[in-house]
């Protein structure tokens, strides 16, 4: 599964990496611990140049009450030893909750990181999960709809992230998921209204661990209401031994040049200021 989210990336960076603006009204809302219930940035095959923001937590158009399904498993109920070289069929298209969805109302959910855990210990002993070398955001699978409130008739618009079994990194990490990470070409692909069921199903797999990294951070992420720049400061080593700076790191100090730190974010207390 995927635990939580970060999205820290400023607006206006997030529409140049993704080729989409805001829609009208819409705004982006920095949030360092996204969790079910809260509002994450997506774009949708429907609209594919606008990113709006939706509630984690999908609920499809015909239920009863809302559900908050943070994740939906690729393979549905196959694949329950969550062996990361299954290579069968994806029992995502034929499960009621998702299978409208998959075929038609899919959408990349942008994000800076994930949050994750061992199996066990899950938020108790949390790792970031984020792309090496400043790639900056990226997207993860997701599917979408739109629940109406039966007593309000209130519109929320929903969406869950598509999981799969677990990559080198989540491995090490002593999770046997992982969210479907998408490649730049896979964005366009996973938005198209036209791709074939064989199709999905291939970018459906554990993504390439070569471009990102983790390392475990204070398990007070776990409270869903923690918020601050402070939650994502390292309190362990990497995963993979690296020279890069970690993202606490990028996002603490913005720099000019290599040797000169032109600012730092705004520190209150023991809590850096998010802008």
């Amino acid at each position: 599964m995927c635990g939580r989210a970060s999205v820290i990336t400023p607006e206006a960076l997030l529409e140049e990496r993704f080729n989409a603006a805001f829609a009208k009204g819409v705004h982006l809302e920095e949030n360092v611990n996204i969790s079910a219930g809260n509002r994450i940035p997506v774009i949708t095959s429907r609209h594919p140049h606008h990113i709006q923001m939706f509630s984690l937590g999908f609920t499809p158009y015909w239920a009863h009450k809302q559900t908050y399904m943070i994740n939906a498993r690729s393979e549905g109920s196959l694949n329950p030893e969550n062996d990361p070289l299954y290579d069968g069929n994806k029992g995502i298209f034929s499960k009621p909750m998702f299978r409208h969805a998959i075929r038609s109302q899919r959408c990349l959910v942008l994000v800076d990181a994930f949050i994750e855990g061992p199996k066990n210990e899950k938020l108790n002993k949390p790792y970031l999960i984020y792309p090496n070398r400043d790639r900056g955001p990226f997207a993860l699978a997701g599917i979408h709809d739109t629940w109406k409130h039966p007593l309000t008739g209130a519109l929320h618009h929903t969406v869950a992230i598509i999981t799969t079994a677990a990559n080198r990194l989540t491995q090490r990490i002593g999770h046997h998921r992982a969210p479907v990470v998408l490649t730049r070409e896979q964005e366009e692909q996973w938005l198209d209204a036209d791709l074939d069921q064989a199709s999905l199903s291939k970018i459906m797999r554990p993504f390439d661990a070569k471009g990102f990294n983790a390392y475990p951070i204070s398990p007070k992420i776990k409270n869903p209401e923690a918020n601050g720049l402070e939650l994502l400061k390292p309190v362990g080593d990497k995963i993979f031994k690296d020279y890069d700076r970690c993202l606490y790191e990028r996002l603490k100090y913005a720099e000019e040049d290599e040797y000169v730190i032109r600012e730092e974010r705004l520190v209150e207390g023991d809590q850096f200021v998010l802008f």
